[in-house]
């Protein structure tokens, strides 16, 4: 077969437009030791206002501008008792909006109380769930993230920013690319550039301070890599109290109830069906 044809910037030439959808997907969970059931409530309440729509939305339009998308709709929504959600319509080029009698070339407007966010065949999605059980003195925090695209743009631009942006104890990411795109000469491709790991796109300093683990379906395009956090100082996981005010058996078991749930959530199972 001839080799494809290769266009002056040294990208490959498409019939049309790039019809692959490449998605980044997160969980991001953050824990938390609250002994009380006050406690549990004032992390809940600090969680919840911390990761508001407002504050999420912010991170989408951020992730929009890193990859170069522009954003043609938002949807936000703060839910009651807590949680929030933002969605995001993106499009690859500048959008030209109507102002008045003029098409400007610039974003939407002022948002609607309710933002959802839309990209031009792509989109961005974000969900939290604060969590605590009543019988418990753990509680966790999770926040999801979909970043999904189609043409030049890619999702994986934005890998970095979005750990470093919510800074998570555990985060799990998967990144999927379906369907299929031509070239000028009809060849289908399956994959528009090079990848077998979510690794190789992170930064050093993101490698350094996680511990991973692959699992990969090269055949279908599919890449799943889980992170857990190197360090451990309990200090960092206690709300309401610190380390120094704990008895040393007291700050044992509390660790090894937090180490048990970390370990749970970054292999997907429970301790107790081992």
């Amino acid at each position: 077969m001839a080799a494809p044809e290769v266009g002056p910037s040294g990208k490959l030439r498409l019939h049309g437009f790039n019809n692959l959808t490449k998605t980044l997907s997160f969980n991001f969970y953050d824990i938390c030791y609250a002994k009380t059931l006050a406690h549990r409530a004032e992390y809940i309440a600090y969680i919840d206002e911390e990761y508001n729509a407002d504050r999420l939305t912010n991170s989408l339009t951020q992730v929009a501008q890193i990859i170069g998308a522009s954003v043609l709709n938002i949807a936000r929504q703060d839910y009651e008792p807590q949680g929030a959600s933002v969605t995001m319509l993106i499009a690859e080029e500048p959008v030209k909006v109507p102002i008045g009698e003029d098409l400007q070339p610039e974003a939407p407007g002022p948002l609607p109380e309710s933002v959802v966010a839309h990209l031009d065949k792509s989109h961005m999605t974000v969900h939290t769930y604060p969590e605590s059980h009543p019988s418990g003195d753990i509680s966790t925090f999770r926040a999801d993230i979909d970043v999904s695209t189609c043409g030049e743009i890619s999702p994986l631009r934005a890998l970095n920013y979005l750990i470093h942006e919510f800074e998570s104890d555990i985060v799990t990411v998967d990144y999927r690319v379906r369907g299929f795109t031509r070239d000028v000469d009809g060849c289908k491709y399956f994959l528009d550039h090079e990848i077998n790991s979510i690794q190789n796109f992170m930064s050093d300093d993101v490698s350094d301070e996680f511990q991973m683990m692959d699992m990969n379906d090269y055949q279908n395009n599919t890449f799943h890599t889980r992170m857990t956090l190197k360090n451990f100082d309990l200090d960092n996981y206690l709300f309401g109290t610190g380390v120094e005010d704990l008895e040393e058996e007291e700050a044992e078991r509390i660790r090894a109830r937090i180490e048990t749930e970390m370990e749970e959530i970054f292999y997907g199972r429970n301790v107790a069906d081992d």
